[in-house]
């Protein structure tokens, strides 16, 4: 008798969703063989997945509701019983504008010396496609690398419906100080462009991040390290750009947007700056200390460690670049394991842009199970985590009903082999499949 009120009240919403005067948007059921919701700490067997237009209406078993023999007329049912069925992914740091500078090629400098900003874009709307493809529903994108507000425009194209991509929080042009970022090395006469807006003082920074988030910054993207090296005593040193009066008025200006800062910081004085100076997620953070760990606890600070850009790509070992490349890695995953065991809150980034977009976004995962992430703490960072970061918690990262239809699926068990999620075979965003490998509707 349970089972079939159960069953009955899976088809009365399913009719509910589907009858409502007024309202014709179009339903769709997907059947999940194995579904990890973002949130649960384990997952969920013979699912089904209720959605209505761009919107999740309901999750239940799918036993209950005795699909797709009782689909309502004129639902689509996709059957994805023989897949782990996932949130759309996100990746919380990109760079869509860049594609991985090979030196061969001219480097980063080419980019702002010779690339036009049209071919830049076209390029960025390749990146975007790619990302989609892999399962990544949402970026949120971290400047544009001498591009202005290029990512903005692919924001507003994505979401006419002008070309394929994922969600954009956008953070535009970023913000370092004189001698802060490149282009560098040229001839002191010569005035060459600048990969980021440069500012110098409280009232410039103030009126910087006015600007960007004029022009539609989501978020703003402050550079509060440079460069690095391996300082006397063999530990990694990194240079300090803005001072905590050049950030306060950033942070206080941004805020009072209701918006937040990302503040690129490798270690040392440039982010202890970052946290005095109220940062809302230090990105990379090769170097953390125990003092500056538990200083992000108590401020709510998020880590978005990109680990997969430290990892590979390194100079020769006996060359100082080198040995920088190596102690950053080194350095780096021991300060990832001290912020997971003490309980910062992680959220998924690769950097991808600065690693080249025909690598997989979703190398990252295997790094952060191999530096003490479980395979599901590893899931939720690109999901639920991901999403609290982005304040969109409970509409993105998440199949539960009033979340937005970002569904991703694979074949096989990604708690068992984390590298299965590069190879994402289903891909529906806002409702929309824009890659169906693994079933036919």
């Amino acid at each position: 008798m349970k089972r079939w009120l159960v069953r009955l009240s899976v088809l009365s919403l399913i009719s509910v969703c589907w009858a409502q005067p007024g309202a014709p948007a179009p339903v769709t059921l997907i059947r999940a063989g194995v579904l990890i919701d973002g949130v649960s700490n384990s997952a969920r067997r013979d699912q089904l997945i209720t959605i209505r237009g761009n919107i999740i209406t309901g999750v239940a078993d799918a036993g209950s509701a005795g699909v797709p023999g009782n689909l309502p007329a004129g639902a689509t049912f996709i059957d994805l019983s023989q897949a782990t069925v996932l949130p759309g992914l996100i990746d919380a740091h990109t760079h869509i504008f860049l594609q991985g500078e090979d030196p061969a090629e001219g480097g980063y400098d080419i980019q702002l010396l010779k690339h036009s900003l049209a071919f830049r874009a076209a390029r960025a709307t390749v990146s975007v496609r790619r990302a989609l493809d892999q399962g990544f529903t949402t970026l949120r994108d971290l400047e544009t690398e001498g591009a202005g507000y290029g990512d903005v425009g692919i924001k507003q194209a994505i979401t006419g419906g002008y070309i394929p991509g994922p969600r954009l929080f956008v953070s535009t042009r970023a913000i370092s100080t004189t001698g802060g970022y490149p282009l560098e090395g040229y001839a002191p006469e010569i005035e060459v462009p600048k990969g980021v807006q440069i500012i110098d003082g409280p009232i410039e920074a103030r009126k910087a991040a006015r600007q960007q988030l004029d022009h539609g910054a989501d978020w703003i993207k402050v550079y509060m390290t440079h460069r690095s090296w391996v300082g006397r005593n063999g530990d990694l040193v990194s240079q300090p750009t803005l001072t905590v009066e050049e950030l306060r008025a950033i942070v206080d200006e941004t805020h009072g947007w209701g918006k937040k800062v990302a503040c690129h910081a490798y270690g040392g004085e440039g982010l202890q700056r970052a946290l005095d100076g109220g940062c809302d997620s230090i990105e990379h953070g090769l170097v953390l200390t125990d003092a500056q760990i538990a200083q992000m606890i108590r401020q709510g600070t998020w880590l978005c460690a990109t680990l997969s850009a430290y990892l590979s790509g390194w100079s020769p070992a006996d060359t100082q670049e080198g040995q920088r490349d190596r102690k950053r890695a080194s350095a780096h995953e021991q300060s990832f394991r001290k912020a997971l065991k003490a309980g910062v809150k992680i959220a998924f980034g690769t950097d991808i842009g600065g690693i080249p977009w025909s690598e997989p976004i979703a190398q990252e995962f295997p790094h952060m199970v191999d530096f003490g992430m479980t395979p599901m703490q590893a899931i939720q960072s690109a999901t639920s985590r991901a999403a609290e970061l982005l304040e969109m918690d409970g509409r993105l990262g998440v199949i539960a009903p009033g979340a937005y239809a970002d569904v991703v699926a694979v074949s096989g068990d990604p708690l068992a082999n984390i590298k299965i999620l590069e190879n994402v075979g289903f891909v529906m965003k806002d409702g929309k499949v824009f890659r169906n490998d693994l079933v036919s509707k």
